[in-house]
């Protein structure tokens, strides 16, 4: 039991793309942008935030689709959107490397000195 205990607490490194929302343990598997050290829960934790934010997008398309005229909703189903892409940097960012991390903090999305 302790040895499992521990695998699940032992840091990998994983390749993630948010755009296709996949998390890697083999570089060359396909195209990533970011790299970073996690354990189980904390790539559990990635994992679920790539499928709320999918679940997000599948709404709006479903949104939009049943309702193509309406303009109310447009910024709080954006909002939703943002909301899991910054939970999503922010968990990159704790979890990357000084590259990835670099990489996030200069795309402009956090407020200087925010991410630490």
């Amino acid at each position: 039991m302790v040895d499992d205990t521990n695998a699940y607490y032992e840091r990998k490194t994983y390749y993630v793309s948010v755009q296709a929302g996949s998390i890697l343990e083999d570089p060359g598997a396909a195209a990533y942008e970011l790299v970073i050290h996690a354990n189980e829960e904390e790539l559990n934790k990635l994992q679920e935030l790539f499928e709320e934010l999918v679940s997000m997008d599948e709404a709006q398309t479903f949104h939009f689709l049943k309702s193509p005229y309406e303009t109310a909703s447009d910024g709080q189903m954006n909002a939703g959107v943002d909301g899991f892409l910054e939970d999503i940097y922010k968990l990159l960012y704790q979890l990357g490397t000084s590259e990835t991390r670099r990489h996030i903090a200069s795309m402009g999305l956090f407020p200087e000195g925010s991410l630490t």
